[in-house]
């Protein structure tokens, strides 16, 4: 994006004192995570869920993946990261959901995966370019970028503007599914 997008992402980012609104069970109506996930999420993968916040998607893939595999949520803020770890512990849960804090420049991970879920943060990120060759780094041969941005921060324009940085990336745009005030695109490597 340019330069004047780049320097509000930082405001962008939902504090952790607002994630009641990220996980309740409107949302759920929604955004429902089977729903939107089932097609792609298999038992024994690896899944990355990238600004995980209270751990609204991160939750439902642990139990899609049925104990076989797991869902490496990561976050940038500590306090979202203690929401997941306080609905997991003392949870079968807590075997298959991997808490990792990111920074503000990496993600961080060095795990190969075979999904990685990006919805409704790309939009925060300061420099998408980097963002997107961390992830394709760590994407295992044939596996899966979903990325979902709201309709209400991302303008039709600003999301070509983003497929277009994919295209030159060398992903390969495999459908753009119907998600709720959403603009999407499934990718794979």
């Amino acid at each position: 994006m340019d330069n004047h997008n780049n320097s509000q992402n930082t405001n962008m980012i939902c504090p952790a004192e607002a994630a009641g609104m990220l996980d309740n069970s409107f949302r759920k109506l929604i955004h429902n995570p089977q729903k939107i996930l089932k097609p792609y999420i298999k038992a024994g993968m690896t899944v990355l869920d990238v600004g995980c916040g209270p751990g609204f998607f991160s939750i439902e893939i642990a139990k899609m993946l049925n104990g076989s595999g797991k869902v490496i949520a990561t976050d940038i803020q500590e306090k979202m990261l203690d929401k997941v770890r306080k609905k997991i512990k003392s949870t079968n849960l807590e075997q298959t959901v991997e808490l990792h804090k990111s920074d503000l420049e990496n993600i961080g991970v060095a795990e190969k995966v075979d999904f990685v879920l990006v919805f409704w943060m790309l939009h925060e990120v300061r420099n998408q370019e980097r963002f997107l060759e961390e992830l394709i780094s760590i994407l295992k041969p044939n596996g899966l970028i979903f990325i979902i941005e709201p309709k209400f921060h991302v303008t039709k324009t600003e999301f070509r503007k983003i497929v277009d940085k994919i295209k030159a990336s060398g992903l390969t745009i495999v459908e753009n599914p119907k998600v709720f005030i959403s603009r999407t695109i499934v990718l794979s490597k």
